[in-house]
């Protein structure tokens, strides 16, 4: 389908997302290190390794069960370095705030982000801010960049999935998209939705301890589970073969699904990774996430294949399915 203007869903993290980026950003922005189209990229400096990222938040509601828009910057930068087994150590913070904004609400985002920092243990290093007219930003949006240190001995990375590696998901599955999504269409589920936002680096400096039978973490966040296992198998020629019965949902979440007819496995995450682990450490690698706050419902959920660039589910009564990615956008302003 050719499309000429920019779509909601250009900003979804699912098919029109590749296809911006393919055909508009990599045509001239293409670069070896670009073109692996990682969480962060990695770069070596004369005498380091780091990991660089950024990314820009502009979610609504800014406040919500579990966190805000400042908390959520932190973490998901903080995350994005997590996931090429970097140690993050510095962001940098860009306001762009709205006439109008209560000063009150700023700090209490600004308070947040120091808080999630800290939790983190990175500094914020050095920002910038912009003020414009009412109507224009919809209150604040931040943009946050991170750079962190790469043990180079390791190689995490999208394109090191392998058949027989085992597919791994820290916690349960959709707790931030369908928690914004209730406040957002005013939605009363008598259920109690919380948000996962969280800085994962902690976790992920546990399971560095296995070094290179950790080959691959991925933070599900737009476009969700489904979005992030296409793009892995996509990057190591792969294929996947999830079971259904392993995947974990809160029951709030999995039954506020099936009431609007959701598939969760596209709703954003904020605080957990897909970790795709050597067969042989598996059980392990659990055993250390059980050990953790924000792994303790950790489970195996599929295995890859050689099927290549095939996601597939195994359901409930034995069939399969493909797991595909979205086409449009099921939620904007996600994240």
């Amino acid at each position: 389908m050719f499309v000429d203007r920019i779509m909601i869903g250009h900003g979804g993290g699912g098919r029109l997302s590749q296809q911006l980026i393919s055909n508009l950003f990599l045509k001239y922005f293409g670069n070896p290190i670009l073109n692996a189209l990682e969480d962060a990229a990695t770069v070596m400096l004369p005498q380091r390794k780091i990991a660089f990222t950024t990314d820009s938040y502009v979610v609504t509601p800014r406040f919500f069960p579990g966190g805000n828009i400042g908390k959520l910057a932190v973490c998901g930068t903080v995350n994005d370095l997590a996931m090429r087994g970097a140690l993050p150590l510095y962001l940098s913070v860009g306001f762009i705030i709205e006439e109008g904004l209560s000063i009150v609400e700023l700090e209490d985002i600004v308070r947040a982000m120091a808080e999630a920092a800290s939790t983190a243990e990175v500094q914020i290093a050095t920002g910038d801010t912009k003020v414009v007219g009412r109507g224009a930003a919809d209150g604040i949006y931040i943009n946050t960049a991170g750079i962190g240190i790469v043990d180079e001995k390791l190689n995490i990375s999208a394109e090191n999935a392998q058949p027989g590696d085992k597919v791994i998901i820290s916690g349960t599955i959709g707790d931030h998209g369908m928690t914004i999504l209730s406040l957002r269409e005013g939605l009363s589920f008598k259920a109690d939705l919380r948000s996962d936002c969280a800085p994962l680096n902690g976790l992920v400096k546990e399971l560095l301890r296995f070094g290179n039978d950790i080959h691959v973490l991925r933070d599900p966040t737009r476009g969700g589970v489904a979005s992030s296992l296409n793009e892995i198998a996509g990057s190591s020629n792969a294929g996947m073969l999830i079971d259904e019965s392993s995947l974990p949902f809160k029951p709030q979440v999995k039954a506020s699904c099936e009431l609007l007819g959701l598939d969760p496995l596209h709703l954003a995450n904020e605080g957990k990774f897909i970790a795709i682990v050597a067969a042989s450490a598996a059980d392990n690698i659990l055993e250390v996430l059980h050990g953790h706050e924000y792994g303790k419902d950790a489970v195996i959920i599929g295995e890859v294949t050689d099927k290549t660039r095939r996601v597939a589910l195994r359901t409930y009564i034995g069939s399969t399915r493909i797991i595909d990615i979205a086409s449009g956008e099921l939620l904007p302003r996600i994240c």
